[in-house]
C-alpha cells in the first residue's frame, strides 16, 4: 500500500488497481475510511476531529490525489503529498 503522506496520526494512501471512483484511504488506528476524490465522499468511519483533519488536507490537495490516482492506474511510483500544517 503506497503511502502518500502521515500527519496527526492519520495514514494516507493509495492502492494500485484499485477500483472506479477514484479514491484514496486512510487510517486512524482501528478506524478506517476511503474518500471519494472528486466528491468527497466518505465511507467508513473516523473521529470527528480527525474525520475534520482529514477533509481540510483533502480540500488542500484534491488536485495531487488526481494526479496520484493517475499514476497508481499506469504502475507509476505515487508523488507524496505534504502533510496538513
Amino acid at each position: 500500500m503506497p503511502e502518500l503522506c502521515r500527519f496527526l496520526g492519520i495514514v494516507i494512501y493509495m492502492l494500485y488497481d484499485d477500483h472506479r471512483p477514484p479514491h484514496f484511504h486512510a487510517e486512524y488506528g482501528e478506524y478506517r475510511v476511503s474518500v471519494e476524490i472528486e466528491t468527497g465522499v466518505v465511507e467508513g468511519r473516523f473521529p470527528r476531529r480527525a474525520l475534520t483533519a482529514l477533509l481540510e488536507w483533502y480540500a488542500e490537495h484534491k488536485p495531487e490525489l488526481l494526479h496520484d490516482w493517475e499514476l497508481a492506474g499506469a504502475h507509476q511510483p505515487l508523488e507524496k503529498i505534504a502533510p496538513l500544517e
